[in-house]
């Protein structure tokens, strides 16, 4: 170890020794390159003795000299002409496009598959269903058992609302070409139908409380579509008799008042037609009375 310091302490002077007759010399040509020469070759023989040693006690210094020296062609690609630039251009091969492999995209022609018998029967119940009842509610069948099923059917029957299941691709098939087509996206997964023949939406959604697992999707009320807020806001509306009712009331108000204005006015000048006539009634007594009493 001693020896590789001894010999690093050797390049490290020889290097300084080189810097300092670079910089102190006087900058004459012949002498410039004599210096500069003898500089180099004292650097490149310290530099080779520290390597060899290094070599021979198996140790390598970190960082070596290396000298690279200047590039020889010094030639640049010249610009091409713009008329060449434009043929280029023009003529330069375009590669065709590939095709998509047979099979990679669906094909385009549609495939008319036509309805079974049973689901024919299906559809025509469905649009009974739509023409004879005027509230169709859609709901989502969470996971509800048998039981709870039959407990909820028994809940509804009390109002007058059914009960009714269709399959999802029967129900789809139906919408798709009926003015009900807005109610297709509510049909995924498990659902149940709500049917009456009155608007019961208020009876419904309590009915409904009572059982969680049954989600409350949308309704076709009188051939209108509602979403389930919009039922929730349905079924806070008063009933149609107790409108029909106010309404009647109402008019029957603005009759009565019309016709107590009417009469009024001529129930007014009666009546001071006759305070005027007791008026000279009264005042014709009292002047006949003193005329008695003068003539007696």
């Amino acid at each position: 170890h001693l020896h590789i310091v001894t010999s690093s302490i050797t390049f490290f002077l020889s290097k300084m020794a080189a810097t300092l007759c670079l910089k102190l010399l006087p900058k004459q040509g012949p002498a410039k390159a004599t210096s500069v020469c003898l500089a180099s070759e004292l650097a490149r023989v310290s530099t080779a003795s520290v390597s060899q040693t290094c070599c021979l006690s198996g140790w390598l210094p970190l960082t070596q000299t290396v000298r690279h020296g200047s590039r020889s062609v010094t030639r640049h690609k010249r610009p091409m002409h713009i008329l060449k630039q434009k043929l280029v251009a023009v003529t330069k091969y375009i590669p065709p496009t590939r095709d998509a492999p047979p099979g990679a995209y669906p094909s385009q022609t549609k495939r008319i598959q036509e309805d079974s018998p049973f689901t024919l029967i299906m559809k025509r119940n469905l649009k009974e269903v739509f023409q004879d009842y005027k509230m169709v509610a859609v709901a989502q069948n969470c996971a509800s058992n048998a039981e709870d099923m039959m407990i909820l059917k028994h809940r509804l029957h009390k109002y007058g609302i059914a009960v009714k299941f269709f399959s999802n691709q029967v129900m789809r098939s139906f919408l798709k070409d009926s003015i009900y087509c807005n109610l297709a996206p509510l049909f995924i997964g498990p659902t149940v139908l709500f049917v009456s023949k009155e608007p019961k939406a208020k009876e419904l959604l309590s009915t409904l409380r009572s059982s969680p697992q049954i989600t409350l999707l949308g309704a076709c009320i009188e051939n209108t579509l509602l979403s389930a807020q919009g039922v929730v806001s349905y079924s806070k509306l008063p009933t149609v008799t107790v409108v029909q009712g106010e309404l009647v009331s109402g008019l029957t108000m603005l009759t009565s008042r019309t016709a107590s204005m009417l009469q009024r006015h001529p129930a007014h000048l009666s009546a001071l037609l006759q305070q005027y006539v007791k008026q000279q009634s009264s005042g014709d007594s009292t002047e006949g009375a003193p005329k008695a009493e003068e003539a007696t």
